[in-house]
């Protein structure tokens, strides 16, 4: 009976580890909802290119009172549909987490389901331990049936083998699922942000436009007078202090010839590479405050984070203590651990820091120095600008919208990698235009200084 009772715990088992994950959880959208609200997203974004490429042409036509005020509307029209789509994003993301919430739930359900299961096996296996081949011979007076007695309990020691093989990979399913549901939270989080920005961005322009209409009261020689009024002059660019984000102040002429000498190695521009480490463009992010032991993921960067700062101790370059780094948002579930200007991962840092010291001739290289930092922003930037997904990205955008330059899709899609990996697609107008609009910004001082 036993052994019998053995086998039926093994079957539960079995049942318990192939049988498919059901999700328990409503869901908060139907698939017809979100065929539609998908629809309705990718509309919105065509409208938000149309939108971008009036403002380019505007750009192109020179700076004339009648442009300038229409290119201020096209950019509130444009903020204006960044916003529904924000809130288009956030609606999808909503539903996603909630279906990963009872994915979760259902599988810490089979997980405990098969704990239990598992918990009797090695009960009624311990217990069929105890019993001799003597007494199972005196059982099973016939030999075939003592041999088959024999091979049960062997058989159910080789279930028990292959059991905990599948619980620890059902474990490890579940804490993907979790990793993913924070990475989700993250999303929803940093949309809102931007929605947040955009709401102000809207006003903030509103503002700027009629500050113009009440200066020149419609003239265009007064707007012309405006525009040399409040052109910045080299002496004002090169005291501007420059704030990186993860901590730490440059003027901006200080900021410009770092970034000016990882231009020439990589190719990407001065200005992408100062809008990236720019802290406004961050978005407020929790940088540099956590201790690494508590902010980091303790498989993937732990350990690769306490072997740079070994590496760098050995060379007499390691950052003081406490070491500070981004910090995790705990109440997501999800990892911090940034580090430096740059605000790399440790994982991430350790894949560009040979390309790093070949170009600075700093080995090893330091995330927290500076000129270190300026070159693993270009390196990344350069590897995601010169990607077949934003070269595609660049060359189909362009087709669509020939106002819109190549260069200029590619680095929005750059940025947006930067910032989002993988994920890059979501925050093409989120992060991605923010940060070339700023990056423009700062081409403008640059010509400047260098005019």
């Amino acid at each position: 009976m036993r052994l019998l009772a053995s086998f039926v715990v093994v079957t539960q088992i079995s049942f318990l580890i192939f049988s498919p994950i059901f999700t328990f959880a409503q869901e908060v959208i139907t698939k017809e909802e979100r065929a539609e609200l998908e629809k309705k997203l990718v509309e919105l974004e065509a409208e938000i290119e149309q939108h971008e490429a009036k403002i380019a042409e505007y750009q192109k036509q020179g700076k004339t009172l009648q442009g300038e005020i229409s290119s201020l509307n096209s950019q509130i029209d444009k903020l204006n549909l960044k916003i529904k789509a924000i809130n288009l994003q956030l609606a999808s993301l909503d539903n996603d987490i909630e279906e990963n919430k009872g994915e979760i739930k259902t599988t810490e359900d089979r997980l405990e389901n098969t704990r239990r299961a598992l918990a009797n096996l090695i009960q009624n296996l311990y217990e069929n331990s105890q019993v001799g081949l003597v007494e199972i011979l005196l059982r099973n007076p016939r030999l075939s049936d003592f041999f088959g007695s024999v091979n049960n309990i062997l058989s159910v020691q080789d279930n028990l083998s292959i059991t905990v093989t599948q619980i620890t990979e059902l474990r490890g399913e579940l804490l993907n699922k979790k990793e993913n549901l924070a990475i989700q939270r993250n999303d929803v989080a940093a949309l809102r942000a931007r929605q947040s920005a955009a709401k102000a961005s809207v006003q903030s322009v509103k503002e700027t436009k009629n500050q113009i209409l009440v200066e020149t009261k419609g003239q265009e020689a007064k707007f012309q007078d405006l525009l040399q009024e409040t052109k910045k002059t080299a002496a004002e660019i090169r005291k501007r202090i420059f704030q990186i984000v993860g901590g730490g102040e440059l003027n901006f002429q200080e900021a410009y010839e770092i970034a000016r000498l990882a231009e020439k190695t990589t190719g990407i521009r001065a200005a992408m590479i100062l809008a990236i480490l720019d802290r406004e463009s961050n978005l407020g992010q929790n940088v540099g405050r956590c201790s690494y032991e508590e902010a980091m993921h303790p498989n993937r960067d732990l350990p690769v984070f306490l072997g740079i700062l070994e590496e760098l101790k050995a060379v007499g370059k390691a950052p003081p203590e406490p070491v500070l780094v981004s910090c995790p948002i705990t109440s997501h579930g999800a990892y911090g651990g940034a580090m430096g200007p740059a605000q790399f991962i440790p994982s991430t840092w350790n894949l560009y820091k040979a390309r790093i010291a070949d170009i600075t001739g700093n080995t090893p290289a330091n995330p927290w120095n500076n000129s270190d930092a300026f070159i693993g922003t270009a390196l990344y930037l350069r590897d995601a600008y010169n990607s077949q997904s934003c070269r595609d990205y660049g060359v189909e955008g362009n087709a669509s919208y020939p106002e819109l330059s190549i260069q200029f899709l590619r680095e929005r899609c750059a940025a947006a990698k930067y910032y989002a990996g993988g994920r890059w697609y979501t925050y093409r107008f989120f992060y991605g235009d923010p940060v070339v609009e700023r990056a423009n910004k700062f081409q403008n001082d640059i010509d400047i200084l260098n005019s």
